[in-house]
């Protein structure tokens, strides 16, 4: 039995709500992304693929986004509805009969790092593919970014190995990707994990932090 294609919606938690990614979204997200800290482990081919203007961001995030598939914006919630938009991630490589995906281009703003807005956003992503019946999710990072790679690991996805040479950096140089999945049979453990998660920052009051203007 194929998986079925997800149809682009909008996905709430308590602390972000997911929106198809839009054209008309790209300056909120380049606000949230376009800097150095976001591009330097490897993001959008790394450092010397950053835009930090917004006409070569966009011309970038045309490019680089899977429009057909299903990029999301990452927006805030808060005690007066929806905030500002912090970050994208995206469900993508949808192979429909093999019942695989990867869960991928995934970015935030440097201000929720660390909060509740990866968990969340992993936690509404991965429902929403596994509930569509994809049996395999694949994740993954620059082998160079211990930061992505410590995330990915810190949510229960399996590390596979090491796709040497497998990407051309914006430098020129070759990125190897360090490939994560989580099957069917492993998300409720990983469920649990990302909810048990967002409880104790719930019980904590360890809300997003406030972004910088």
């Amino acid at each position: 039995m194929s998986a079925l294609r997800p149809l682009p919606t909008v996905l709430s938690g308590r602390y972000v709500r997911l929106e198809p990614l839009t054209p008309g979204l790209l300056p909120d997200l380049h606000r949230a992304i376009a800097v150095p800290e976001v591009f330097a482990g490897g993001y959008g081919g790394g450092p010397a693929g950053l835009h930090p203007d917004l006409e070569g961001f966009t011309a970038w995030a045309q490019a680089h986004y899977r429009w057909d598939e299903l990029p999301f914006a990452v927006r805030l919630l808060n005690g007066n509805g929806a905030g500002p938009v912090v970050g994208t991630s995206s469900l993508a490589d949808l192979d429909l009969p093999g019942e695989a995906a990867q869960l991928g281009w995934t970015a935030y703003a440097p201000a929720v790092w660390g909060s509740a807005v990866n968990a969340e956003t992993k936690l509404l992503l991965l429902g929403y593919a596994f509930a569509a019946g994809f049996g395999r999710i694949t994740l993954q990072a620059d082998s160079r970014n211990d930061r992505s790679r410590a995330a990915i690991s810190g949510i229960g996805a399996v590390f596979e190995g090491i796709r040497r040479r497998d990407k051309l950096r914006a430098d020129g140089s070759w990125r190897d990707t360090a490939v994560y999945s989580i099957l069917s049979r492993e998300w409720p453990a990983v469920r649990a994990g990302l909810e048990r998660r967002l409880d104790r920052l719930a019980a904590g009051r360890q809300d997003v932090p406030p972004l910088r203007e």
